[in-house]
């Protein structure tokens, strides 16, 4: 780009944008490798039928019949969900719509999912963060209270849970404490994008399960009903298997729909997303999804054992989650000697209290295989050193 260009787009950007860092996505920050566990995907892939021939024609604002299909899975009416380019765009509209840029705040709670402070930071919109209780990664209900009486302009709380990039479940009772607390003056957004592996049973107990989601005291999703102001934002790119077709969903009140409606894209989702949303939410495939649930419970369990074997390996946390955080002593050296054998793990170093920390996505029992085998090497090598 010339100097003249150069010149001419940072004088006209926005000046709060002219030094902004994007998030550092998976396929972003990484390319590459043969065996992808960074980004939380699902092992598990699935052919579908499309239809082809109405592609000339732009797809519904908001498919009624789709909609209707998550809120009969998600147990909420058909009125209460808004279909969209998954959770991430869920953010973004929520902050757009209830956040002024350059006076309103939201709040997070660190370490956690670095898109709520990425996109309030495009729409001009500071972040308080309130890190997590640094001992059990719970919710400092006294620091959120303290911060929503000295900080008027909080309009959004983001609650993570399960928590990316932790894996743990936050306590019902906590959450329902800040709800009480957000009453009249914010909304809390709660991202359940790994609900379906917190509420999952043991592995054995889906052979006699009729549904998906078995502990519901996990979702906050019942919370909707009592609270106006609370907001569940869901996926179908984790459980389901499909982040590539972007199809996410925002569950609340009938009202808090009819406010976001018109700030939402004409066309939000293509019509082959929609195609395919529509069949995963069949109940054929919610069958699918159970047994690939099941499957990777199973794995994870497996996974932690082997992982608790390294000498390198400071901790491993538990998880309700398809991926495991673990505490190493040279997250950076392991990071290196991973990428090198095409194995992709996600470094979360520089996440608020995780000094040498990784993420490693629970993949398919050959690819966890193959990410022993390499962590094997990694351990010689350290042994050797």
């Amino acid at each position: 780009m010339s100097t003249a260009v150069s010149q001419l787009v940072n004088t006209l950007m926005r000046e709060h944008l002219r030094s902004f860092t994007p998030y550092a996505s998976a396929r972003r920050s990484m390319s590459g490798g043969s065996v992808w566990l960074n980004a939380n995907e699902s092992p598990y892939s699935q052919t579908y039928s499309v239809k082809t021939e109405g592609l000339n024609r732009y797809p519904d604002f908001q498919n009624q019949a789709l909609n209707q299909a998550y809120a009969d899975y998600a147990g909420v009416a058909g009125n209460q969900v808004i279909s969209h380019r998954g959770s991430d765009e869920s953010i973004e509209l929520l902050i757009r719509t209830f956040c002024e840029p350059g006076r309103d705040k939201i709040l997070i709670c660190p370490p956690t999912y670095g898109m709520y402070a990425i996109s309030a930071s495009i729409n001009n919109n500071d972040t308080v963060a309130v890190p997590l209780c640094s001992d059990n990664w719970q919710l400092d209900l006294d620091g959120i209270e303290q911060a929503l009486a000295n900080e008027p302009g909080i309009k959004v709380v983001f609650l993570c849970n399960p928590s990316n990039p932790l894996g743990n479940a936050l306590k019902r009772d906590d959450m329902q404490r800040v709800i009480e607390l957000c009453q009249n003056r914010a909304l809390v957004i709660i991202d359940e994008a790994y609900i379906e592996f917190a509420q999952a049973r043991s592995p054995a107990a889906y052979a006699n399960s009729n549904t998906l989601q078995g502990n519901s005291n996990v979702s906050m999703v019942a919370a909707i009903d009592q609270n106006p102001h609370v907001i569940v934002m869901r996926t179908l790119s984790k459980a389901f298997g499909l982040a590539g077709i972007r199809v996410g969903f925002t569950l609340t009140n009938a009202d808090l729909v009819q406010a976001l409606l018109p700030v939402l894209a004409p066309y939000p989702l293509p019509d082959l997303s929609i195609q395919v949303a529509q069949q995963a939410l069949s109940a054929n495939e919610q069958a699918r999804v159970q047994e690939n649930t099941a499957q990777t419970i199973a794995e994870r369990a497996k996974l932690a054992v082997a992982l608790q074997g390294y000498t390198w390996v400071k901790k491993v946390h538990n998880s309700v989650t398809n991926f495991i955080l673990l505490s190493v002593t040279d997250a950076d050296a392991l990071m290196q000697h991973c990428i090198q054998a095409g194995v992709l793990i996600r470094n979360q170093s520089s996440q608020v209290g995780l000094s040498n920390c990784v993420r490693i996505t629970v993949g398919n029992a050959s690819e966890n295989q193959q990410l022993l085998a390499v962590l094997d090497d990694f351990q010689a090598s350290k042994a050797g050193a």
